[in-house]
Order: C-alpha cells, then sequence, then structure tokens
C-alpha cells in the first residue's frame, strides 16, 4: 500500500485593516512667534499640539496594525499668507516657493517631525491634493524638499484625488475667482523664469485682503459675511469707505491693465463678481459629481464650513471644514467657533464601499493650554 504524504499549507495571513484619514484647511504659516520674538499676527494656524496627537493616534494603538493614509486636501500650507524677505508677492518662483517653504516648516518643527514619524510606519502613506493658498506645492522642487523632510515619498494630485469610489478634491476650481487653469499652472512666455499662473482669488488675497488683515487679522474669518459688513458700517463706516474705494478701483484696473500676469476680460470678472462668496457652498458642485455612477462620496474642504449632505444610501457628500478660528455673528453661535473637523473612511471586513464619517478631533485630554490669542 503506497503512503500518500498530505502537503500542510501554510496559512495566509488576513490583508490588514485600512482607513483613510482626510484633513483640509489648516493654513501653516510661518508660526506664531517670528524671529525677532514678536507674535506673528497673520499665522492662522494654533493646534500644533493636537495635530501631533492627531497623527499620532491614527499610527498607534487600534491602529498600529492598519494601513492608514493621511489625504491632506489642500491649504495644509499658506503660501499666500507668508512673507518672501518682508515682501507679499504675487510673481512666484520656484525658488521663492521654496524659500517660504522652508520658512514654515521652520516654523512648526513639531507637526513635520509627527508626519515624519508617521510616514516611517510600514503601511502608512501621505496624499497632498493641492489647494489656492498652496498652489507653490506644484513645484518640483517643493515636492523633493518636502519629501526630504518627511523622509517618504508623498503622493501629489493637483486637482482630484479619485479611489475607490470617492472623489478628494480641494473645491477651489469650482468658483470662479480661485479657479486655476488646468492647462496652464505656470507662466513661462516672456519671462526669466516661469511664475505660478495664481488666479484671480490669490491676487486679490495678497493685493487687498492682506492689507486689511495686517489691522484686522480676523476680517476674512467672519460669518455670514453679510453681517459682518454691516457691523462695519455702522462701527467702522471709514474703514469701510476706504475699502470700497479700493474694491472699486481693484476691479477696474484688472479689467484694463495690459500685464499678461494680471490681466483678466471684462466677462470674466463680472462672472467673478456674481459667483464669488466669502464662504461658497461646494454641495450642489457634489451633487453634480455624484451623478457619476463610478462615485459614491466626494469630499470637499475650500469653503472651511464642515458639511455632510445625503442624497441617497450611496450618494454623500463631507465638508471637511477648517482647523481654524471662525468668527460667527449669528445669534445661535455667537462668538470664536473652532472645531478640528476632519472624514475618516473606513473599509469594512466584508469587502464592500468604504464608508465616510465627519468626525471632531478634541486632542488627548489635558488639565491646562495656552489661550491662543492674536
Amino acid at each position: 500500500m503506497e503512503e500518500t504524504t498530505t502537503l500542510s499549507s501554510t496559512p495566509i495571513p488576513p490583508s490588514p485593516k485600512k482607513i483613510k484619514v482626510v484633513i483640509s484647511d489648516l493654513h501653516l504659516g510661518k508660526g506664531r512667534i517670528l524671529e525677532n520674538g514678536g507674535l506673528n499676527s497673520l499665522e492662522e494656524f494654533y493646534f500644533g499640539e493636537k495635530l501631533v496627537e492627531f497623527i499620532h493616534y491614527y499610527s498607534s494603538g487600534i491602529y498600529r496594525d492598519y494601513e492608514v493614509e493621511l489625504v491632506i486636501n489642500g491649504d495644509f500650507l499658506n503660501f499666500l499668507q507668508v512673507d518672501y524677505r518682508g515682501h507679499f508677492l504675487t510673481v512666484i518662483t520656484e525658488t521663492i516657493s521654496l524659500d517660504v517653504l522652508k520658512s514654515i516648516i521652520a516654523g512648526h518643527p513639531k507637526v513635520f517631525k509627527a508626519l515624519a514619524e508617521f510616514a516611517a510606519i510600514s503601511g502608512n502613506s501621505i496624499t497632498y491634493v493641492v489647494g489656492n493658498h498652496d498652489q507653490a506645492m506644484m513645484w518640483p522642487a517643493c515636492r523633493v524638499y518636502l519629501n526630504s523632510i518627511i523622509g517618504a515619498p508623498v503622493r501629489y494630485k493637483n486637482i482630484i484625488y479619485f479611489v475607490d469610489g470617492v472623489h478628494i478634491e480641494h473645491g477651489h476650481m469650482h468658483e470662479a475667482a480661485n479657479r486655476l487653469d488646468p492647462k496652464k499652472f505656470f507662466l513661462k512666455k516672456d519671462l526669466a523664469e516661469p511664475i505660478l499662473n495664481l488666479p484671480f482669488g490669490s491676487h486679490f488675497f495678497v493685493e487687498l485682503v492682506l492689507k486689511i488683515k495686517h489691522k484686522y487679522p480676523h476680517v476674512d474669518k467672519i460669518r455670514p459675511f453679510s453681517k459682518m459688513i454691516r457691523w462695519a458700517l455702522v462701527n467702522e463706516t471709514k474703514l469701510m469707505f476706504k475699502s470700497f474705494i479700493s474694491l472699486f478701483f481693484y476691479f477696474a484696473k484688472t479689467i484694463f491693465i495690459s500685464d499678461p500676469r494680471r490681466h483678466w476680460p471684462f466677462k470674466r470678472v463680472m462672472q467673478i463678481l456674481f459667483e464669488s462668496a466669502i464662504f461658497p457652498d461646494l454641495g450642489s458642485s457634489a451633487e453634480k459629481i455624484l451623478i457619476d455612477d463610478r462615485v459614491h462620496t466626494v469630499i470637499f474642504g475650500h469653503s472651511h464650513v464642515y458639511q455632510y449632505r445625503q442624497w441617497s444610501s450611496d450618494k454623500e457628500y463631507f465638508n471637511t471644514g477648517t482647523w481654524t478660528e471662525i468668527t460667527s455673528l449669528d445669534i445661535v453661535s455667537l462668538g470664536k467657533i473652532t472645531k478640528l473637523t476632519y472624514v475618516l473612511i473606513e473599509y469594512p471586513d466584508d469587502g464592500g464601499r468604504p464608508r465616510g464619517r465627519l468626525k471632531e478631533w478634541r486632542g488627548y485630554h489635558r488639565i491646562e493650554e495656552d489661550v491662543a490669542v492674536s
């Protein structure tokens, strides 16, 4: 009788669980304290310690053996609000952008150390979707330098990151003022070296809004904006009169100026005036994207207002909000509002479609912490 040998098969280990964590609009500047020891009134990000805890939480404990992807959905770095050698520029070369990037990283060393520690863990990854305030991250030199700081290759997406039925996009492409030209991210013709092809909104912010923010740092962080205008007309009449005059001349100049780096035709300026909003509602844009059968979830940022909408059990829209302060003039929420909101995308064990959840990071418990005063 022949002896039969049974080969024992080695059990295949189960695939690791995975999640994606989506954040946006943190607006890191060059830090709260300047090199001379003074306070940086233009810094908008006060929650470095909480962000470090957030990154640590999703790479330890119950998530230690998970595959975790951190998706930075635009405006993580606030290039537009950081000076270059004392000047705020709209003619931005690769060299200038790299210098500004280095100053931002130097202003938030603990955050980038935490990102490096996160990326060093096997299975973890970082995806960076470019927004309108960090358009400079389209430069190759900036990407190479950030990769070197983190110690791992970051996956960069210029406009859209689509994965597993989830459409992730910053959102600025859905409003006229901040929409980039997807065929021309850089201007090169008749220039000594290429520069960023900034949208109208970036020029407007640097050339007009920043001048007001030096005196009133929170002017663009107030909602509803219409109530702020009415309040300012009564309490800051002189400022509002000057602002309206400046606004009129600014729009007139953009129509008639011949400089190709900052010229927009009359039709485009009118479109911007009719479409623009301080806090645009991107829900209608999300609904249009969700018509595509391949898409079940849309995630935007940009508006600084966290949001969730559901059109059916399989069509959902999330807005991740912001990690910066918002001042509300609505009586039901009067005062400063800070919610460190994000979207957690979980993959079910049964292999079904991933599901998103809008969450708020509260941070680890601590007895006391500094009050952020600007």
